[in-house]
């Protein structure tokens, strides 16, 4: 499979097929048991791209997951998202020692159609998020999930119903609720790790203030800075957020304001020159921004001074 392209799956059935797992019970909505999956006869190099949603609860697993260059290897609960589109890989180096332990739950976008979780689902940041910002569970997290993801595979094994849908739609809700809850708790339990993190994003601001990338290519983007730490921009503006209260972007900003200060008010350049400097086309866009930000024109606070 290695250098070959992604293998697709369109249905939750294709995936079952390929898995060797049994036909789906549900054409559009399935919980998989882990301990259930056979050894694949495949080895090496497996790239996949989905069709639907994978929320995958993961323990000792000896595959390692990248999505792009990042790499994670699991061996302990850990619960990702995969949303439609996105390539996932999986390196298997000795598949006979595979140890595969776990819940899948897999949800295509036509199970939530005209229901209100089909436009919410979108709006959870952790789809967005790579392997290796996996969230990891406490024991009673895990306990929590399993049971959720339990009880949508009883309803839709039960007889269905028209009551059917809502109510794993209801749980699939809880579900994603206490995920980004345990995200928030892990942004905040995790001090030493996060705080390094904002540590970084300081210096890589100060650096890029002080060269003359500035000029040449205007303000950093939130995808520079989320590279240059290797995370995923949303998981970055994520925990800046849970940290500070500010995104990625509003720590640029204010980065971009203080050093505007520190212009306007120890430089005789003028606004235009100044707005240039800091990587603006056209000061009336630094302008904006700056009072924007201290509800005074640049102008305002250069003569606050004098």
């Amino acid at each position: 499979m290695t250098g070959q392209g992604p293998i697709r799956f369109k249905t939750i059935a294709a995936y079952h097929q390929y898995m060797g797992l049994p036909k789906p019970e549900h054409p559009l909505v399935s919980v998989i048991n882990l301990d259930a999956v056979p050894y694949s006869a495949d080895q090496g190099t497996r790239s996949f791209v989905l069709d639907f949603y994978s929320i995958a609860l993961k323990r000792n697993a000896n595959v390692r997951f990248k999505y792009g260059q990042q790499e994670y290897d699991f061996s302990e609960g850990l619960l990702f998202f995969i949303s439609p589109g996105q390539v996932y890989r999986i390196e298997v180096s000795n598949e006979e020692d595979v140890k595969r332990s776990g819940w899948i739950l897999q949800l295509h976008p036509d199970f939530l159609w005209n229901t209100p979780l089909a436009q919410t689902i979108k709006q959870y940041e952790f789809f967005d998020y790579s392997v290796n910002e996996a969230l990891f569970l406490s024991e009673k997290e895990e306990t929590i999930m399993t049971s959720l993801l339990k009880s949508i595979q009883q309803e839709y094994q039960s007889n269905l119903d028209k009551y059917s849908q809502p109510v794993i739609i209801a749980q699939v809700e809880l579900l994603l609720t206490y995920a980004e809850r345990f995200y928030h708790r892990q942004f905040l339990t995790r001090k030493i790790t996060n705080h390094q993190i904002l540590n970084r994003v300081e210096e890589i601001l100060n650096s890029y203030f002080k060269s003359e990338d500035l000029e040449k290519t205007g303000l950093p983007t939130v995808q520079y800075i989320a590279d240059a730490l290797h995370l995923s921009p949303t998981y970055l503006s994520s925990l800046l957020k849970a940290l500070t209260g500010q995104s990625t972007q509003q720590h640029i900003h204010d980065k971009l304001i203080e050093k505007a200060k520190e212009r306007l008010s120890t430089t005789t350049l003028s606004i235009s020159e100044i707005a240039f400097e800091l990587g603006f086309e056209h000061s009336q866009s630094f302008s904006k921004l700056f009072k924007t930000k201290t509800n005074l024109s640049p102008l305002e606070f250069r003569q606050s001074f004098n």
